[in-house]
């Protein structure tokens, strides 16, 4: 009773500031008593007054004579205060407090008249507030503590939400200090007191720095308190204080845990926050106080403000919970909460500071094993340290705190593949090639089930190239499978074949492909085995080079090329078949291995094999089977046409199995296998007819030069094909069936159509002019003068024609063709003329690729013939101003084929063109030089010509001349 009592008059004496309480001693109060405790603050100051203005007086003077008959209450010591008693007169205080302040806010400034009075006089007002609630809560505890620290922040919030730094304060209130608690030297509370032989006692450290002063003797040494001359520097260590100290510093520590407790509950105000948060960094350097917030809650507690809105409070948390988490019962606490999610979620922060502290927290969080999937597992967790890790010279201090936390991450192999997914290889490599053998096969795995982009293809084999050919030999059927799904993709990466093949990978995937044997293994090693081969095959590096055994074969020796042709009609998989096939493919296409291929295929006859293969339902091996037979097909093309023919559905169906809405890879190599194969090979070509194929293949020309058909990358090849296969339909008009769809379908018409640049590519145009030399070589064939207008029954005409084309024929001869003499026509014989070819035809002279000026040449040449009327046609071209276009094909190119067409055709000019032709062609500057360089460096064709127009333009002697004179 006595101590509450004591209590109450303690907090209300102590605040009276020094300055006052001293003036107050001297001055002569009989009004208000003699005891100057009696007085409050206020009191004293309006005393010390001169000048106060009547009104703030009268005020002051009201509030004053209530706290003092409180104050004398209190202090009344000659009789003990009851519980209920000292509960009313703290009621009462706090009233009076509350009503001085709304009474001093209706003042006016002016009423103090800069007195300084006021200032002092409201900071004792706040200053026995708060003591006078530090002892209630002292009595009462949380509800109060909530009640006093909502109100003291109130103001706070209008001054931007900064801390006040009150929290510690407040729990000195609660747990007093004591005056003996200070070194006298420099007014800090004591960690190491001694006392002196004055008897006073001082801080260790300061006492210690005071006795250096004197060491010189030029003056006696004296205590800095009382003044007294020592005769000795011997420090007593004043142990009973120390404990003492030592208790209090534990109790306000463990107050201060509560109040900020109880601050973060509260959460009123961003200040409230700021300030428990800041007292709470002080608190953690006590591994007791550490213990206290887990036990009480801060640790989950401050979980929550990771998604405050404040930058300054998430990182201000962060900072603490990186403090709270040094033991492994704060991890423990962190594993329960979601404080890792959110910590990953600022790690994308532009803040420096919040980002810092939040690597700086899971680094911590990464030292403890119970976390360490916890973090890989959060979705962009590494993806985001990493991205720090790398990008070193943005942020230094992140990187380097990244780079230990996945360093820590590593203990969990799981996180080692998530690195992996991230684009963070080193740590799987450097297990895969230095762990353990656990640790190697559980890397193993993981790098086969993960999508290798090139860059990590390449490191993987420059560092583990060969640790994955050992696992190959390792007999664990699983970490073969996985050692070979690695070595599939590197291998795929043409720039890693070399170290692949130094590492002698070569002659064991032979081995697995062609000999190796293991119990109840199923076929995939010798598919792997096969593709891998094939990758390494793909790339630029020599098959000469690459050695297969110790008896000196190559892959591409008759021994290699034999075993997978020999397989090829064995294998029970269409993708160790297509792996075969790869091989084969990147083996013809170099000209030596070419011979050796051609040589096995016709001795073991597979052919038939490969062709077969075309039906497989495996997409990929019917188009690596069609590019090898177009490879082939150049030698032995009246092979693969023949087996086309005999396999079921073809060739029709490599032209009908489309999708109208996706051109893909497969039918532009269908179409481009047909068009490529011998075109004088009747027996396909009549297939390709007789299976309707013809009508289709113009449909989707028709189709793609509209839009009708979705594009694609394989659109352009696609057509290609599809107007080569009509051009090897011109090859043999010879047959009536051939001719008649010919006829049928106007394929002169058509070839005219494509002529036009925006009918498709280069290829397309030079198909469509080599098509027109084909159907116009056929021209004089099908052109009769008027008494052969009625062709014989069952003759070949008779055949060719129906009743209706004949009798179109009758109408034609009556204005017979110029060129060809008789009845002539785009579609029943083919003319140039009066199809309108012959002026796009000499547009394409112009053409920058020669191989289609040269083609165009070719269909043009076939209008002066020596069948057709020359001088007409000349006359025809003349007009048309052919030899401008010929002679301005010769100034864009000099290839051998163009010159000596194009000489050819000016030659034409000279004998049947007359005057005009010749002044042309005599005037032009560039043919001279031409002709020369023709004469000189030609083939003996091309120089025949050239000697030819020489002569005639008098360039060189004509020997014929010379000799009849």
């Amino acid at each position: 009773m006595e101590e509450n009592s004591y209590q109450v008059t303690v907090s209300v004496s102590e605040a009276i500031p020094p300055v006052v309480a001293e003036v107050t001693e001297q001055q002569n109060l009989p009004e208000l008593g003699t005891n100057p405790h009696q007085l409050s603050p206020a009191t004293v100051e309006l005393q010390m007054t001169q000048q106060c203005p009547t009104g703030g007086t009268q005020v002051l003077q009201s509030l004053i004579t209530n706290v003092d008959l409180l104050v004398v209450k209190c202090n009344s010591g000659s009789q003990s205060i009851m519980d209920d008693e000292l509960k009313s007169i703290i009621r009462k205080l706090e009233e009076l407090i509350k009503n001085i302040s709304m009474d001093l806010n209706q003042l006016p400034v002016s009423t103090f008249q800069n007195h300084e009075y006021a200032e002092t006089g409201t900071r004792s007002v706040q200053t026995y507030n708060v003591k006078s609630q530090g002892r209630r809560l002292w009595c009462d505890d949380v509800p109060y503590l909530a009640d006093f620290l909502t109100g003291m922040h109130d103001n706070v919030n209008e001054n931007g939400g900064e801390p006040c730094g009150v929290l510690p304060q407040l729990a000195e209130y609660v747990e007093p200090l004591y005056e003996a608690f200070f070194c006298p030297l420099t007014k800090r509370i004591m960690d190491d007191p001694v006392t002196i032989e004055s008897g006073t006692t001082y801080e260790r450290k300061d006492i210690t720095e005071w006795f250096a002063k004197f060491e010189d003797g030029s003056e006696a040494l004296v205590c800095p308190s009382t003044g007294m001359k020592l005769q000795s520097k011997v420090l007593h260590t004043n142990i009973a204080l120390r404990t003492i100290i030592t208790e209090w510093i534990e109790r306000n520590e463990a107050t201060r845990v509560r109040i900020a407790r109880t601050a973060l509950s509260l959460a009123t105000s961003e200040a409230m926050v700021l300030d428990a948060i800041q007292d709470l960094k002080v608190l953690c350097r006590s591994r007791y106080n550490k213990v206290q917030m887990h036990t009480i809650g801060i640790t989950k507690l401050l979980t929550h403000f990771l998604e405050d809105k404040k930058e300054i409070v998430r990182c201000g948390a962060l900072e603490v919970l990186c403090l709270l988490v040094e033991d492994e019962e704060g991890k423990e606490i962190i594993a329960k909460t979601k404080s890792i999610m959110r910590t990953i979620k600022i790690l994308s922060n532009s803040n420096s500071s919040e980002r810092h502290a939040a690597v700086s927290f899971l680094l911590e969080l990464s030292k403890s094993d119970l976390l360490l999937e916890d973090i890989g597992s959060i979705p962009g967790g590494i993806l985001m340290l990493t991205t720090m890790k790398f990008n070193e010279s943005a942020d230094p201090f992140a990187a380097e705190k990244a780079g230990e936390t996945l360093k820590n991450l590593e203990k969990c192999s799981k996180n080692i593949k998530y690195m992996a997914e991230n684009g963070f290889l080193d740590p799987l490599l450097n297990h895969l090639v230095k762990g353990s053998e656990e640790m190697q096969m559980k890397m193993v795995t993981y790098l086969g089930e993960l999508v290798l982009e090139p860059d990590m293809k390449k490191k993987i084999a420059e560092s583990a190239s060969e640790t994955l050919v050992k696992m190959i030999h390792s007999g664990n059927t699983m970490v073969r499978k996985a050692a070979f799904s690695v070595l599939l993709q590197i291998s795929a990466h043409q720039q890693n074949s070399k170290n692949l093949v130094d590492v002698g990978l070569v002659p064991i995937m032979i081995e697995e492909m062609f000999t190796r044997r293991i119990n109840d293994e199923p076929m995939g090693s010798k598919e792997e085995s096969s593709a891998v081969l094939a990758n390494i095959l793909e790339s630029s590096i020599d098959p000469e080079t690459l050695h297969v055994n110790n008896h000196g074969h190559t892959i591409s020796s008759h021994y290699s090329i034999y075993n997978m042709a020999h397989m090829l009609k064995y294998a029970t998989t269409d993708k160790l078949n297509m792996n075969l096939i790869r091989m084969l493919l990147s083996l013809a296409k170099l000209p030596k291995p070419l011979a050796t291929v051609l040589s096995v295929i016709r001795e073991t006859e597979v052919s038939q094999t490969i062709i077969e293969f075309l039906n497989s339902p495996l997409e990929e091996l019917n188009i690596v089977s069609m590019k090898l037979l177009i490879v082939l097909s150049s030698n032995i093309g009246h092979t693969i046409a023949e087996g086309l023919c005999k396999s079921q559905g073809q060739p029709g169906n490599l032209i009908n199995n489309f999708d109208p809405n996706r051109i893909a890879e497969k039918h532009a190599v269908a179409v481009n296998l047909l068009a490529q194969l011998p075109h004088q090979i009747v027996t396909l070509n009549l297939a390709l007819v007789r299976q309707g194929t013809i009508p289709t293949i113009l449909n989707r020309i028709e189709q793609i030069q509209k839009g009708e058909t979705r594009t694609s990358r394989f659109s352009r090849p696609y057509l290609d094909g599809l107007v080569g296969i009509l051009v090897r339909l011109t090859s043999t008009l010879n047959d009536p069936n051939i001719l008649k769809i010919a006829i049928e379908q106007d394929l002169t018409s058509v070839f005219t159509k494509l002529l036009m640049r925006t009918a498709g590519s280069d290829e397309v145009q030079r198909l469509a002019a080599v098509g027109l030399e084909k159907l116009s070589s056929k021209s004089m064939d099908l052109s009769r003068p008027p008494e052969m207008e009625r062709p014989k029954k069952g003759g070949f005409l008779g055949k060719a024609f129906s009743g209706s084309q004949r009798e179109r024929m009758r109408d034609l001869v009556l204005h017979p063709c110029p060129v060809h003499g008789g009845g002539c026509s785009s579609a029943t014989t083919f003319c140039l003329v009066e199809s309108g070819a012959m002026e796009k035809l000499l547009g394409c002279l112009e053409h920058e690729n020669v191989k289609v000026a040269e083609a165009a040449l070719s269909a043009l040449c076939t209008l002066l013939d020596e069948r057709v009327d020359v001088v007409k046609s000349v006359g025809l071209f003349t007009e048309m101003d052919a030899v401008k276009h010929v002679l301005g094909v010769l100034r864009e190119h000099r290839d051998e084929g163009v010159c000596h067409k194009s000489f050819w055709v000016i030659e034409k000019f000279l004998l049947s063109g007359g005057e005009s032709s010749m002044r042309e062609i005599s005037n032009d500057r560039v043919l001279p030089s031409a002709l020369i360089t023709a004469f000189h460096r030609g083939d003996a064709n091309t120089k025949k010509v050239a000697e030819n127009i020489l002569r005639h333009l008098n360039k060189m002697p004509d020997y014929s001349r010379i000799l009849s004179m």
